[in-house]
């Protein structure tokens, strides 16, 4: 059964990494076709709000039979109180102040349904929204390598946005419309079975029409939710390469592109709202058509005696009741085609398995001191093509081991495994002799300080980027770690010191600043492992010489590892690695291996003159 879940996994893999563009389409399973299972999926976000939903369908059923008694009333005026068969007029007063008190129960209670179902839709919304947010915040970085994030992206917030009216008031009044149709079949029948019949007879054809629609309008709706998601990610990835873009004047090429690609969304929204307003104007015709034809049969039967005026008025008053929850229960069809596909997406990145989670028998990890090991450690992103192969290696309580060599050879692979940001293949890593695959995540990476190479700044003021790794920091411990990390003198030198507010991303900074904030961030956290991936390649030599004389003091008493380009940063590292092959093929100090040849000698040598020549 594993062996089968790892293949689908791996498929499924293979699947998004041939599909990471903006201009190639999702594809659902062509053998996922409409079921009450997709829907019924939704109960779990309802479940809570049965109290209210309940208590709204029984609000909702007295405004309906509220409703339903108008067109009784105005048969038993017409037949009973008006001339000229009576002319009753305490019964006109009486059945008035009854019109006005049931139109005002029923606007009342209307209010009060709205209000309700509004909460409780937007309550749903919210669970499921959040649901989404918190199991995206746990996938593997594998699942963000291999996709656009502009088509993660529009699956929190339009799709499940496109859902809220579904789950806001379709529901509740479906269940009421289905009732009140059986209460005016109830009602006709009664009054006259022969013209409850001929407000029926259309009944046959809608079904034949609904039928013809939901053979083309469920595939219409999926492209076009496809075509939305690649519309999405494309102007993602756009906004995210603006500066590239006008860099190289790509602005009229990337315009037609897009152009390209919203002209494929309106093209399909076009199709499938022409597939899906089939059903509104065909319902609505067809009750004109009974509606015409009661009338006409009426009035042969008003002048053979066998139904009255006030009958035939009231039967075309539910009649209009009869297809009105017709054209409203069509309407909810259409609607659920529209967001099946969209729940469908959503629940597509939900049933994404976490690939990376805490065993049943985790523990905390106690407070480390800071030695790891590798013990024949195997690792693949892509099966049969493996990064790391059996690497075995210890690291002792604060040592500074130096990684190096060529790009692609498993340097950040080694960091990333450290902090199990991926589960390994085969082999064993400790901390203090602790397998970290029996330990919970969350212990685990709270005692470590990682720098990736991306220097990632939220919007907001540079104090709480800084405290963003400690959220209990105070002000000074803020400052202190700028300062370490020699990040105080450009931040006291902005506007607003370190309340200066900065853009996404850090727009406003340059991208030495933006890391020598992220390593202030990091070093804040005070960590046992400091894992620091090419964390001054983009820092200007004299900015770097100071940052060195900052490490050298908080490097005392920590673990680190170092991914560097730059030789002269890790020359008084306790080992260094030389990463090649998936393989460790070459350990020391600087000057054991400077001192013979061999590959990190070559490597030195060749920067060496390159500076030189430089």
């Amino acid at each position: 059964m594993e062996h089968t879940k790892s293949a689908r996994i791996r498929k499924r893999a293979v699947c998004w990494l041939a599909r990471n563009k903006f201009d190639i389409d999702e594809t659902l399973e062509k053998d996922a076709e409409f079921n009450l299972k997709s829907l019924m999926r939704l109960r779990k976000y309802i479940a809570p709000y049965t109290p209210l939903i309940a208590q709204t369908g029984v609000v909702t059923l007295i405004s309906s039979l509220a409703g339903l008694a108008m067109p009784y009333i105005f048969k038993i005026a017409i037949d009973e109180a008006l001339p000229p068969n009576n002319s009753n007029i305490p019964l006109i007063i009486a059945l008035s102040v009854a019109m006005l008190a049931l139109n005002w129960l029923s606007a009342l209670l209307l209010r009060k349904k709205i209000l309700t179902m509004s909460r409780v839709g937007q309550g749903i919304i919210r669970d499921l929204r959040l649901a989404l947010f918190e199991h995206l915040q746990r996938l593997p970085f594998s699942y963000y390598d291999s996709r656009p994030h502009g088509k993660i992206l529009v699956r929190v917030v339009n799709y499940i946005n496109s859902l809220s009216d579904m789950v806001s008031n379709g529901l509740i009044n479906t269940l009421t419309d289905l009732f009140s149709l059986f209460v005016i079949i109830i009602i006709m029948i009664s009054l006259d079975a022969r013209m409850a019949l001929v407000a029926m007879a259309g009944l046959p054809i809608l079904v034949a029409v609904t039928y013809f629609i939901k053979i083309n309008q469920r595939e219409a709706w999926r492209e076009n939710s496809a075509k939305q998601s690649n519309m999405n990610a494309y102007i993602h990835e756009s906004i995210a390469g603006m500066k590239v873009t006008q860099s190289f004047a790509r602005e009229e090429y990337n315009a037609n592109i897009f152009k390209s690609v919203t002209g494929l969304v309106r093209k399909t929204w076009l199709r499938a709202c022409k597939i899906q307003f089939l059903m509104w104007p065909s319902a609505e015709n067809i009750s004109v058509w009974c509606t015409s034809f009661m009338y006409i049969m009426g009035a042969g039967w008003i002048a053979g005696g066998t139904l009255t005026v006030g009958a035939l008025v009231a039967f075309a008053g539910y009649i209009g009741r009869f297809w009105g929850p017709i054209n409203n229960i069509a309407n909810f069809y259409n609607s659920i085609m529209v967001n099946m596909t969209y729940l469908e997406r959503v629940f597509e990145v939900l049933d994404e398995p976490v690939i990376v989670y805490d065993v049943p028998e985790a523990r905390e990890l106690p407070p480390i001191k800071g030695k790891v090991e590798f013990h024949n450690v195997t690792f693949a992103y892509d099966p049969g093509r493996p990064i790391l192969k059996d690497v075995s290696f210890k690291c002792g309580q604060g040592d500074t081991i130096a990684l190096v060599g060529p790009t692609g050879a498993g340097k950040t692979t080694v960091v990333n495994l450290i902090s199990r940001f991926y589960n390994l293949n085969r082999g064993v890593i400790t901390i203090d002799g602790e397998n970290i695959h029996e330990v919970t995540l969350h212990s685990l990476r709270a005692q470590m300080g990682i720098m990736l190479q991306d220097s990632f700044i939220f919007s907001g003021a540079i104090m709480d980027n800084i405290r963003y790794a400690k959220l209990d920091a105070t002000d000074e411990e803020v400052i202190a770690a700028a300062k370490a990390v020699r990040a105080h003198e450009f931040i006291m030198e902005m506007e607003d010191g370190y309340e200066t507010e900065v853009n996404e991303r850090g727009s406003r900074l340059s991208v030495g600043q933006r890391q020598l904030i992220s390593f202030a961030r990091t070093l804040l956290a005070d960590p046992k492992i400091l894992i620091l991936d090419e964390a001054t390649s983009s820092i200007d030599t004299r900015t770097e010489i100071a940052l060195q004389k900052g490490l050298d003091e908080l490097l005392k008493g920590r673990t680190a590892f170092v991914i560097a380009h730059r030789l002269s940063t890790i020359k008084n590292a306790t080992a260094i690695m030389y990463i090649s092959d998936g393989k460790i093929s070459e350990v020391g100090t600087h000057d054991e291996l400077i001192s013979r040849p061999g590959l990190y000698k070559k490597l030195y040598d060749s920067q060496y003159a390159f500076l030189e020549s430089a």
